[in-house]
Formats: C-alpha cells, structure tokens, sequence
C-alpha cells in the first residue's frame, strides 16, 4: 500500500478542494493519475474497474463535444439515468435507477448543493442543475445506487459529484461562446458564453482562477401545447460567477478558499389547465440568488491524509407567480442557509485503508407565506469506512451513523466486493442500507405548497416517518482500451417512501372548479420496490472510430397496489458513434431512447394517471480545432424533429423539436 507519489506535488496539494479524496491509490498494484481516479464510490481513488459502486464518469473533453447548458444535459447519455421533465415548461430533473430527484445526491468537489426546502420538490430541482457553471466543470462522476453509508441522507438513488477545475502555476485563460435555434415552433434561442482564467499569482504558493457564464434562453412556444399562449419553456437568465484560491503553505499542506455567486430569473406563461378557461393562463416569475463560500485546510502527511473544512449556502428565492400573488396576496420570499462542516482522516494500518470523519449541518429556512418563524434543523454524522484485500477480492465495509435533530438516530452500513478475474476483468457487488428523513416543508404543519393548479395545499406531516431503503447489485465489467462490456443486476426495497395525497376536483356552477379535500398533506407508502439491470459497452474499431451503447431495465412499483411508479420509464437505451475523420476534424452520432412510463394527466376536473408512448431522439455533432487555440463546433439536435405523444402533449410535457446549434472556444 503506497500513497499517490506518482501525482506530481504541486498538483496534488493544489487540488484541495477535493477535499482529501486522492490520499491513495487504494488497493491497486499500479499507482493511478488524477485524471484516470473515480473519488465518489468510496472517498479514495480507483479506476472505474477498481471503484466499489457502479460508476461513470463524464470528462472535460466529453463536454466540449456536445451542447451542454446544464447538469442534466452533460449526463443525459449515461445509463441508469433519466432526465425527467417535471414540469409543464421545461425543468428538468435528475432521476437514478428509476428514483426520484429528491434522493439524487447533488455534489460538487464532494460538498452537497441544495435548495429543496427554498424551492420544494414540485418544482424540481432544476435550480440546483443550473446552479453550477459548467465552464468550470472537470469531470462529473456518477455513483448508481444509495450511497448513505458516506454521505448520508438523500442519497438513497445514486450520487452526481461534480469536480471543478483546480487553479495551476501555469497562466491559462479562454472564452467560449454557443448559440442554439430551434427550427420548429416560436422563438426558444439560448445563447450561453464563458470566460476564465488561471494561474499563479505567488509561483508555487498562492494559485487562482476565475470562471464566469452566463445563460440567455427565450421562452419557446409550439402548436403541440394544449392551450395557445403558454411555453413550452421558460425564459431563463442567467450569471454564475466562481472564484478560487489555494495556498500552498509546504509540500504538505494547502489551504483552499472558493467563492461563487449565481443569479437566475424565469419567467413563463402558464397552462392552468383545471382552472375556467378565462383565468388558465397564469404567468410564472421566480428569480433565485445563490452564494457559496467554502474554506478548506488539506494535508498529506507520511502516514495520513486529512481534510477540514466549512461550507456556507445562501439561498434566496422570490416567488412572484401570479397563482401565487392572486391566491395569496403577495409575493414568496424564502431564504434557505445551509452550514456545513466536516472533517475526514485516511491513513493504512497494516493491509487496511481507514477512512473516518464527521459532519454536522445546520438547515434555516425563512418563509414569509409559511413557518410562523425562522425554522432551524441541525444534522451530525460519524462514518468509518475499510478497504482491504483477501486475495484477489477487494472489500470494502462501511458505516455511518447519522443523528436528526428531529427523527433521531439512524444507521448505513455497507459492504461491497470486488473480484479481480484478471488485470481487465472483475466481479463486482455489494449491499447496503440508506436513510432519508423528511425535509422540513414535508413535515412542519405549518408550511403549505400549493398544489392542484392552486385549487388546494399540501402541508406538512408532523407523523412522516423517515424513508429506510435497502439495496443490492451485482454484475461484472471487463474493461481495456478498445472494448468495454459490462451488465448489473440491481434491487432496492425502500420502506416508507413519502408521498403526496391527492384529491378531485368537482365544478360548481358559478363559482368554478373546487377541490374536494382542498388540504392535502404526505403520508408514508408502506413498501416499494425498484429493480432491473444495466448493460454497458463501448467498442474502438480503430484509433478514429468508436461505438458506445448503454441499455438499462428499470421496474419500481409500489409493493402495495402494484402500481408502476409516475414519470419512472421501464425502458431507456442510448447509441453513440464517434469518428475522428482527420486529425482537426471529428463527428459524433447519438441515438436515445426512453420507454413508455406513467403521466399526471388533466381529464375533465381531475388529474389521471396515463401512459404515455415511448419516443427518441438523434443527434449529430462536429467539431473542428481550426488552431492550436481555437475549436469551432457545430450540430443538430432532435434531427428527426420527434414530438411526444397526446397524453405527454396534455400535460404540456413537450419535446424541443430539431434544433441547430454551433459554437467556438478560445485557450490560450
């Protein structure tokens, strides 16, 4: 067992805010480089054959090939995942292995983001998707199944762990623009450009960088929309702005300091679709200010690695929806903060790999339309992790101990093998169990979301129990560097899973639709159970042409009723082609498919639940690197301009018909 010496110093201690989590090349024969590691699945580094979980990882150069406006848009393709439109005007969520967003850990350099309770769950969590500048995006590495037993709550589907761009000594700097159109419908144009900068400002002691981006989408309307006047997708503008500085006091320590600043405004005309025809139309205003601030101490010793760190969130979100304005008077004013500190040590004792830290986490929320008062929860978490080797199986034991200010205490443990068959070869599997307590707007009374179109509220449940989830997946990958295959099979019972009730509506002469139960509330779904498989492949003909393909079977269904989980597809499959036809110029084809899966349907006064057909979608790209400096790209997305079905077009869930996109990037 060896320490990463093969890392160069420099870059090893400047790469702080990853806040510890090279401290080896655990468990492997061979040292491996920062670019090749997966960090996620347990906190040290391995390759993706190596890595204890189901993993993918999308790389800086993946991302320049393609339009990328958002989190979602970049792991689109990989399998497991399913970009669900959650709304009736393009925002986007991130499902894994047919769960929820809400149990998508988001994380970037290993810290979470979140602004659930600001902006609750029927919204999506597209704020926090966007919230990220993608110009200062790494490597985005996607962990498939519950990952609580390190990261505790929330990570009941998966991890999505976003790794930034670290300062160098060496001077960097570029700009990059893109525009897309759509072909088909009214106006929709999104124009995104970017700036940074790197480098030292002490040589080998004080490194920075700075990445700005900025996002402009019209609204966009089609014919396909039940109700003429209202989008498809919303206007969006936005600004991120991210700053970094490390300081690199020795050859073993690095202080890293990150500030980050985000403002987002939508606006969007609204299909109120169960309300009179007269007063359907509604207008939706949400503007969002985000600010981070992160400070970390990292250290690389002879016989240990550690971190330390603290990590502040501001949320703030003004709500100036007309649904909200007419039924309540005035407009929302939340504020969300979220303190986060922790601390991990890695270090080996014999033939094991320890890996132990705490945390604690304090959630305030303000809301002027709820919560009488400011309401404050505090979490913290201990957790203990072991990688060792028997032979040719690689294990790894895990445990977390979580404790809720509010639902008490609650324990993830975990394990998991790997089974070395040959150097390209191995056997993978594990088992672990994941916990998930309610988030305040689902359990203080006193904090009301309106639902039914606004017809009705949905407070929270005092009674909610936390959701319990335990999980399994086995299968095997064989991996070179022309062809990889792989499959995994996959089961996870979650117990308790909380959900909304519902109601009807009924119309009375004169005064218009009324809800039967106008106050609604969650309650717990005693059982429910999401299983299927994986399959994954990729295939280099030659060195200039490639094909890659994923395939993944998901089957949820609540245990109880039998009934298949909403807005979850059984089926979903992705085709690539990659094609370096010169040495400047190359081409990629991909090919999506998503199965038929279970809508929210208006009929009459109510909603319905519907199945919607399955649909998919080709896309074609180009880029060419005219200069040293300069790449231009260029593309189609939607070729074939594929509309969804009735029943999806009911519920003003459209598909952006063929659109052309092209753009350029400039590093010097």
């Amino acid at each position: 067992m060896s320490f990463v010496r093969n890392i160069n110093r420099r870059r090893a201690i400047s790469v702080g805010v990853l806040g510890g989590l090279l401290p080896f090349a655990a468990l492997a024969d061979n040292s491996i480089t920062l670019e090749d590691s997966i960090v996620t699945a347990s906190q040290t580094a391995h390759s993706q054959l190596s890595a204890p979980a189901s993993v993918s990882v999308v790389t800086r150069a993946e991302l320049d090939k393609m339009p990328v406006y958002d989190l979602a848009d970049a792991v689109k393709r990989l399998p497991g995942v399913h970009i669900n439109n959650s709304s009736g005007y393009g925002r986007k969520e991130i499902k894994l292995r047919g769960m929820d967003s809400d149990y998508t850990l988001l994380l970037v350099n290993g810290r979470r983001i979140n602004s659930r309770d600001a902006l609750t769950s029927n919204y999506a969590n597209d704020f926090d998707l966007s919230s990220i500048p993608m110009a200062a995006v790494e490597r985005i590495e996607v962990i498939r199944g519950p990952m609580s037993s390190l990261y505790g709550a929330d990570a009941l589907g998966g991890v999505v762990n976003v790794i930034l761009r670290q300062p160098t000594n060496k001077t960097a700097a570029g700009v990059a623009a893109s525009y897309e159109n759509p072909t088909k419908g009214d106006e929709g144009d999104i124009f995104k450009s970017s700036a940074y900068i790197s480098g030292a400002l002490i040589e080998n002691t004080l490194l920075g960088n700075l990445i700005v981006e900025s996002t402009d989408q019209e609204a966009w309307q089609t014919d396909q929309l039940s109700l003429k006047g209202t989008d498809a997708t919303e206007q969006r503008r936005g600004t991120n702005a991210l700053g970094t500085m490390s300081w690199l006091l020795d050859e073993q320590q690095s202080i890293d300091l990150d500030i980050s600043h985000r403002e987002d405004d939508r606006e969007a005309n609204w299909n109120n679709s169960l309300a009179p025809l007269a007063t359907r139309l509604t207008t939706n205003f949400q503007n969002m200010e985000r600010t981070t601030f992160g400070l970390a101490h990292n250290g690389n010793w002879d016989r240990f690695n550690s971190r330390v760190r603290y990590y502040y969130e501001d949320v703030d979100l003004t709500d100036d929806s007309q649904i909200m304005t007419a039924l309540r008077g005035r407009a929302g004013e939340v504020e969300q903060k979220n303190h986060t500190l922790d601390g991990q040590i890695s270090t080996t004792l014999g033939s094991h790999l320890l890996t132990t830290g705490a945390e604690y986490r304090r959630t305030t929320l303000e809301h002027n339309q709820n919560l009488g008062k400011e309401t404050e929860v505090d979490q913290k978490a201990i957790y203990l992790q072991d990688e060792f080797s028997l032979g040719a199986l690689d294990i790894t034991l895990a445990g977390r101990w979580d404790d809720h200010e509010v639902y008490g205490g609650a324990f993830s443990p975990r394990i998991y093998g790997v089974y070395n068959l040959t150097d390209n070869w191995v056997i993978k599997g594990g088992a672990g169990k994941a916990f998930k307590a309610p988030s305040i707007s689902q359990s203080d009374p006193s904090y009301g979301v309106l639902a039914c179109r606004g017809y009705c509220t949905v407070f929270g449940n005092a009674d909610l129990k936390p959701e319990k989830s335990t999980s399994y997946e086995l299968g095997t990958l064989w991996q070179n560097e022309r062809l990889e295959a792989g499959i995994m099979f996959f089961n996870n019972d979650i117990k308790d899973l909380i959900a909304t009730e519902t109601t009807t509506l009924r119309f009375v002469p004169g005064v218009g639709p009324v809800a039967v139960n106008p106050n609604l509330t969650y309650y717990n779904q005693a059982r429910t159970r999401i299983q299927g498989y994986e399959l994954q492949g990729r295939y280099a003909f030659t060195n200039t042409f490639a094909a890659r393909a994923n395939y993944t079977y998901s089957d949820s269904k609540d245990r109880d009723t039998g009934d298949q989980l909403d807005y979850t597809p059984q089926h979903t499959a992705n085709i690539g082609l990659d094609w370096q036809a010169m040495a400047k110029l190359g081409f990629n084809l991909d090919y999506q498919y998503t199965g038929s899966q279970i809508l929210m349907v208006p009929a009459g006064n109510q909603l319905v639940r519907e199945e919607t057909g399955a649909y998919s979608t080709l896309s074609l790209g180009g880029n060419f690197q005219a200069t040293k400096e300069l790449t231009l790209k260029a593309g189609l997305n939607n070729m074939t301009n594929t509309k969804r079905d009735e029943v999806a077009q009911a519920a003003d869930h459209i598909l952006m018909g063929r659109t052309f996109y092209l753009g350029f990037s400039y590093d010097i």
